[in-house]
């Protein structure tokens, strides 16, 4: 697969990472392999966690195609830049398309980036996850390598004003591959929920600034952040009500 884009974002992105003066926090980096397809497993706590997962490939010198939401393809500027990173479109309404794609690429020796809980986690939890992941790389033949990013909700993500302000640590830590088979998805599944918990916690307690009563931390720890049961309510809410608007435009159609 050939990359024209992805070798110059790269470089640009770590030229504004050091003007914006962000340190990061790294470990298991070696877990991501420099040869071979893989399926990295990856925690949703910001908009752009991807921005920062595909930098924990790096050490590894590899690139990360990850799954977005069709919108994101669909926008006049990133639609272009997606594509031309070789990222991998996801429409729900198709979702066996972009599955299918996933799995091709896994075998053809990439590395699929997947956010396995679907949607941004008000708690910064690590919340339910969906099967896919443990799925595809069972399919592909491929390792499935969890992973988690923790700072990267400071910056954007649901319900909070964007803080672009100077300084921010981004931590990214990445686990021990997991073989699955894809025998009982259900249970490779609930390891791999484990496994990406183990490196939450890891990641909020090594973080230089204290949980303790901010927005961005989870409750059980100090922070202020919905419950894992509020947040399931904030999300079952926030999508009857995108489903009431579209039935109130096709009303109108």
């Amino acid at each position: 697969m050939r990359d024209y884009t992805y070798p110059t974002i790269i470089v640009t992105a770590k030229a504004l990472f050091r003007l914006d003066g962000i340190k990061f926090q790294m470990s298991g980096t070696e877990n991501i392999p420099r040869s071979g397809g893989a399926i990295l497993a990856a925690n949703h706590i910001g908009y752009i966690d991807f921005v920062f997962d595909g930098f924990a490939a790096q050490p590894s010198k590899r690139l990360v195609r990850f799954m977005a939401k069709q919108e994101v393809f669909d926008h006049k500027i990133s639609g272009p830049l997606m594509r031309s990173l070789h990222h991998i479109p996801v429409d729900r309404g198709h979702g066996e398309d972009s599955y299918r794609k996933a799995v091709e690429y896994a075998r053809a020796g990439e590395i699929v980036g997947i956010f396995p809980e679907a949607t941004i986690s008000r708690s910064m939890e690590i919340k339910q996850l969906k099967t896919g992941a443990v799925r595809m790389a069972a399919e592909a033949g491929v390792p499935l390598i969890p992973m988690v990013a923790w700072g990267t909700q400071l910056l954007k993500t649901k319900d909070h004003e964007k803080d672009l302000k100077r300084g921010k640590t981004i931590a990214l830590h990445v686990g021990q591959p997991l073989d699955v088979t894809g025998q009982d998805p259900l249970v490779e599944t609930a390891k791999l929920h484990e496994s990406m918990s183990e490196l939450l916690d890891k990641a909020i307690r090594e973080y230089p600034i204290s949980p303790e009563g901010h927005w961005w931390a989870p409750a059980r720890y100090g922070g202020t952040a919905p419950t894992p049961a509020a947040a399931k309510k904030m999300d079952s809410d926030e999508m009857a009500a995108r489903a009431a608007k579209r039935t109130a435009r096709k009303e109108q159609e």
